[in-house]
C-alpha cells in the first residue's frame, strides 16, 4: 500500500469531512421545510422505488404564510385522492398504481422533492394562503417547463387569489406566462366528458349548514373561475380553480347522497378531464 503524504491525507479527510457536513446540514435542511409544512411518517412519501409506471395522484404540500383563510395543503386528505383515482380506473382506461390490499397509491411530496419529477399531474388543495421559497420556486418552475401539470383548487375570496397569483408570479413570470380565464371552448371541457361550466361546489359542511348556499365567502366568492396560466405555444402548465372545492366532491361522494347528485357527479366529470388533458397535452 502507498502512504499518502501528510499533507494529501489532510486535504482528503478535509474534504470527506466537509462533504459529510454538506450531506447532513442539507438532510436537516430538508428534514425541516417537512416539519414547517406538516410533513410526517404519517403520510406516504415517495421514492423512487415507489413508481411503477401507473398513474399516482400526487399532492403537494406547502407552507402558508401569515394569510390564512380556511385550511391547508391536507384538506380533503386522503379520500379525495384516493376515490378520484379509483373512479379515474373505472371511467377512463388509465391504469393506476395499486399496493398489495389493491388500494390506490398515492403520495405527498414537498416541491423539493426529487420524487416530484415523477408525477406528471400534482394538486394544490387550499392554496390561498401559499408562501414559496426560493428553493421551491426554483423547482416548480423546472418542473412545469419540463412538462408538469399544476391544479390549484379550493380557495375563496379576492384576498386568497390575489396572495395566490403573487406567488406563482415568481414562478410563472407575466412576460412568458399568460393568465387567463378559460372559455367552455377549450379543449379541458370535452377531453372525455362534456362540462358546459365551472360549478361552484361548496363543502359539504357549508351546503348542508345553509340550507343549501354554494358561495363559502358570501358576496366575495359568488363567481366561480377556472384561470390558467398558459406558456407561449398555448399549452395550460398550471389551472387554479378559485371559488369552489372539486376536491370536497370527490372525498364526500359517499357521505350524502342529494350532495353526490348535485355536486360529485360533475365533479367527476371536470376533474377526469383535467387529468387526462394533463397526461396528454
Amino acid at each position: 500500500m502507498v502512504r499518502l503524504p501528510s499533507s494529501r491525507r489532510f486535504v482528503r479527510e478535509a474534504t470527506a469531512l466537509v462533504l459529510t457536513g454538506l450531506v447532513a446540514l442539507a438532510g436537516h435542511e430538508a428534514f425541516a421545510r417537512q416539519r414547517r409544512i406538516g410533513v410526517s411518517n404519517r403520510y406516504p412519501i415517495p421514492t423512487e422505488a415507489s413508481f411503477d409506471g401507473s398513474f399516482n395522484f400526487c399532492r403537494i404540500a406547502f407552507q402558508t404564510g401569515r394569510f390564512r383563510r380556511g385550511g391547508n395543503w391536507v384538506v380533503d386528505y386522503p379520500r379525495a385522492d384516493v376515490n378520484l383515482s379509483i373512479r379515474l380506473s373505472e371511467l377512463t382506461k388509465v391504469r393506476i398504481s395499486r399496493d398489495g390490499e389493491r388500494e390506490p397509491r398515492h403520495f405527498v411530496l414537498p416541491l423539493t422533492d426529487p420524487s416530484l419529477f415523477r408525477c406528471p399531474f400534482v394538486m394544490m388543495t387550499e392554496p390561498g394562503g401559499l408562501t414559496l421559497d426560493d428553493a421551491e420556486v426554483a423547482r416548480l418552475r423546472e418542473y412545469l417547463l419540463k412538462g408538469g401539470f399544476l391544479w390549484a383548487d379550493d380557495f375563496w375570496g379576492e384576498i386568497a387569489w390575489q396572495n395566490f397569483e403573487q406567488e406563482m408570479r415568481k414562478v410563472l413570470p407575466a412576460a412568458d406566462f399568460e393568465l387567463r380565464d378559460l372559455d367552455r371552448d377549450h379543449p379541458l371541457f370535452r377531453t372525455q366528458f362534456p362540462v358546459q361550466e365551472v360549478k361552484q361546489i361548496p363543502s359539504i359542511n357549508f351546503w348542508a349548514g345553509t340550507g343549501g348556499d354554494t358561495s363559502e365567502w358570501g358576496n366575495d366568492s359568488r363567481e366561480p373561475r377556472a384561470r390558467a396560466f398558459i406558456d407561449k405555444q398555448g399549452r395550460v402548465v398550471m389551472l387554479a380553480t378559485h371559488n369552489t372545492d372539486y376536491g370536497d366532491s370527490w372525498e364526500r361522494e359517499g357521505d350524502d347522497p342529494d350532495y353526490f347528485q348535485t355536486f360529485s357527479i360533475d365533479g367527476y366529470a371536470f376533474g377526469i378531464n383535467v387529468v387526462l388533458y394533463a397526461m396528454s397535452h
